[in-house]
């Protein structure tokens, strides 16, 4: 998955302005203890931070 379509999932589920924020301020355990921001600056491929995101906010199906 491209970065491109990361943000555009995330815009799409949390809204614009509450991706941003989510992104940076949000802990996830399913990222081990990481933002979404750091689990992607420490090398995680978008893909899976985009499953961890579903798994933890639970992501309708058709959205995932």
């Amino acid at each position: 998955m491209r970065l491109t379509i990361f943000w555009e999932r995330m815009a799409d589920h949390f809204g614009a302005a509450y991706a941003e924020s989510f992104a940076r301020d949000h802990v996830m355990s399913e990222l081990g203890g990481r933002t979404v921001y750091q689990a992607l600056e420490a090398g995680w491929e978008a893909k899976d931070v985009w499953r961890a995101v579903c798994a933890a906010v639970d992501v309708p199906a058709d959205k995932r």
